[in-house]
Parts: C-alpha cells; structure tokens; sequence
C-alpha cells in the first residue's frame, strides 16, 4: 500500500533521477540481464547498445515520480507502455524480477547513505503500485484477444504464404495461422509481435500490419535495417511454408472516431502503418492528407499503390519529400519536410487529426512544427518503434 509517506520519499527522489536517471537505469539493465537473462528476449538489444532503452527508462521512472499523486497525468504514456508489453508478452511473472532488480539497482548507484532502507521502501511501494496497474490493464487486452473472433492467448504458430518486394529495402510477408483458423480483425495502425530464433537465442519484435486485416492473415512489411538480426534474417532466411511465432495484434495508434480530415506523415520505413490508416480512413470519405518522406524513389514503398488510389479516391491528396533524390526521380519536395510544406500542402490544420510515424527525430520535428503552425497537441498522434521520448524534448 502506497502511503502519504512513501509518496513524500519517492518525490524527494525527483531531483537524483533528473541527474542520474540514465545511470541508475543503466546499471539496472546490466542486472537484470545477468540474474535474469531469461527476460532478455523482450528487450531489443540494438537499443540497449545505443542508450536509447536506458534514457527512456529513465525518463518514464522520472515521470511516474513527478506524477505519483496524480497518475492520470502520464496521459497516453501509460496505454503505451500496456500495448508495447501485450506486443512482446510481458507477464505478471516478470513484474517480481524487475522490482527486484530495480530496489538493488537504486541502492547500489546512489549508495546506503541516500538510498536508505526508508526510501527502499518507498519505491518498493510505488513500483509494486505501478505493476499492479499494468498487470491489471494487460490482462484485460490479453483477455480481449483470446475472447475475440479468431483470437488467441500467447504465440500462434503462423506460416509465411507470400513474399512481396515494395522497395529497395523493404519486403511485405503474408502470414497465416499454421492451424488454418481465422484471426481476430486488428484495427488499421496496431502492429503484432512475432519471435524468431537466431542461433538458438530467442528474439521478439513489434511489426506494424501494413494493410487491413480481414480475418484470414496478416501483411507485415519489414525494412531491412543495418546490423538489424531479425530484419536480414526475415529478409534472407525466412522462405514460403516457414513458420514464425506471431502474438495478437496491439496498439492505440489507430484513427479517430470524428469526422475530421486526416492527415498522414510518414519518414521511411513509418510508412508502413499508415498504408493500413490510409486504406482504412477512405472508407469513411473523409479528406485525406497523405504525405512521405524518404531519401529516394528505390526506397519509397507503396507508391504506385498510393498513387493509384488517389487517382480513384477524390478526397485523397498525396504528397511526397526526398531528402536525397536521384537524377529522374520524380517528386515535389526535396530536402526535409518543414513547418512552410505542411503549412502549404495541408489546409484549415487546426480541424485536422494528424498521425505522424518514422524515426524518433523525425516525429518530434514534425509534432513540433505541428505545434508552431498552431494545431492542438491533442490532435497530434504518433507512433514510432523504440523506446519511448517525450516528443518536447
């Protein structure tokens, strides 16, 4: 039970986790990979190497302190964080070794003489309120999935049936369920987790559905990333009749319930979850705003298919950036998509929903730009795959 007294101790903490957040978080990480390597599968491992896992460990630890009082603050942080872990199947029995890790973490790197037994036992309390929150919140879309037409609890064995070249760079893998079933129906913008097995180490990751499902498979589309092992390895290994792991689809990245016009902002490989916002948000003829960024046309996915639909599709207005175009490419903008293209490429912004996916520097460019030419924040959606950033850093 989460006292006014532990409340006041975790709070005291705020000002030592704003300076060494990312050190505490960093050396909790180490722990718990080495007590625990069993876990390791649900972290990507490309994010711990580059420090980006810790900083936003660190940043969500900070954010909890700041907000323990008021937890409905942390806004769509905490939705978040439930869908990630429904993706990767975090479960209630990781919880445990995580506080443990955690509590020693915290009186290993600020020492006995802060971190005393008192404020062990507040964040003890405040960790254990925060798990309960989660846990409770994921079992009920675990739940969900396995309650729904075509749903399943856990891994489902899938079979890749399709193999599609959409770029240079990116291919569309069409799976099916193994046991030949349906599939529950995900909604446009939510992703699935899969596990591969590389040289006997299990790895999971989150891959956006690239197209609508209509209850027989999914289409992921996956781009192949430098060092990336489960990109190449799905690019260069996985043939026709393979099977892979798949757990249900998650997300809250999905469209709106108003009649607003959408607009869609991808920079590369983010493409991929607004081809499924795209084919899902025509269907309600609403006007649609669809703009992408990428270096070039050989690595430009889905164009042919977006351009067809806006020669069909009136309300649909496509636009597209290249930062480093090739002699006979053909495109509107080059360079990087700025505050002026979108002022001038989309009308009346402030009545827009915008959803906005890619690199994490290119979604906190573009929500800030978003911002200045004076759209409400809550109008702003975004979804990128990594460790989550305050966008107004």
């Amino acid at each position: 039970m989460l006292s006014e007294q532990h409340r006041a101790l975790v709070k005291a903490t705020i000002p030592l986790l704003e300076q060494g957040g990312e050190a505490l978080t960093t050396h909790f990480y180490q722990r718990l990979f080495r007590d625990h390597p069993e876990v390791k599968a649900l972290f990507n491992q490309a994010h711990q190497a580059s420090g980006a896992q810790p900083r936003a460990l660190a940043n969500s630890v900070l954010m909890y302190a700041r907000h323990i009082d008021h937890l409905e603050a942390l806004g769509p942080l905490a939705a978040q964080i439930v869908n990630k872990h429904v993706a990767l199947q975090v479960l209630p029995e990781h919880y445990p070794l995580v506080g443990s890790c955690l509590l020693q973490s915290i009186r290993e790197v600020l020492g006995a003489e802060i971190a005393t037994d008192a404020i062990l036992e507040a964040w003890g309390a405040a960790y254990q309120q925060l798990a309960d929150m989660l846990i409770q919140a994921e079992e009920g879309v675990y739940a969900a999935n396995a309650q729904a037409s075509g749903g399943w609890r856990g891994a489902r064995s899938f079979v890749l049936a399709r193999r599609e070249l959409e770029s240079d760079e990116m291919i569309s893998l069409y799976l099916v369920p193994k046991d030949g079933g349906s599939v529950v129906q995900a909604q446009a913008g939510q992703y699935i987790g899969v596990r591969w097995m590389h040289q006997g180490e299990e790895l999971r990751r989150n891959y956006s559905l690239s197209r609508c499902s209509e209850g027989e498979g999914y289409r992921i589309s996956v781009q192949r990333q430098l060092g990336g092992v489960v990109s190449n390895a799905l690019h260069d290994e996985f043939k026709l009749g393979d099977s892979i792991d798949v757990f249900p689809p998650a997300g809250n990245f999905v469209l709106d319930q108003s009649h607003q016009p959408i607009a869609l902002i991808s920079g590369g490989s983010g493409i991929t979850p607004t081809i499924a916002l795209l084919e899902a948000a025509l269907k309600t003829q609403r006007p649609v705003y669809f703009i992408h960024c990428a270096r070039h046309a050989g690595v430009h996915a889905f164009r042919d298919w977006v351009d067809e639909q806006a020669r069909q599709q009136p309300q649909l207005q496509v636009h597209y950036c290249y930062s480093e175009p090739r002699v006979r490419d053909l495109v509107e903008a080059k360079g990087y998509l700025t505050a002026d293209l979108l002022g001038a490429w989309i009308p009346n912004m402030k009545e827009v929903q915008f959803y906005c996916t890619g690199p994490q520097a290119f979604i906190q460019a573009n929500y800030q730009s978003l911002l200045g030419l004076g759209v409400p924040a809550s109008q702003i959606h975004s979804e990128f795959f990594g460790p989550a950033v305050p966008l107004e850093g």
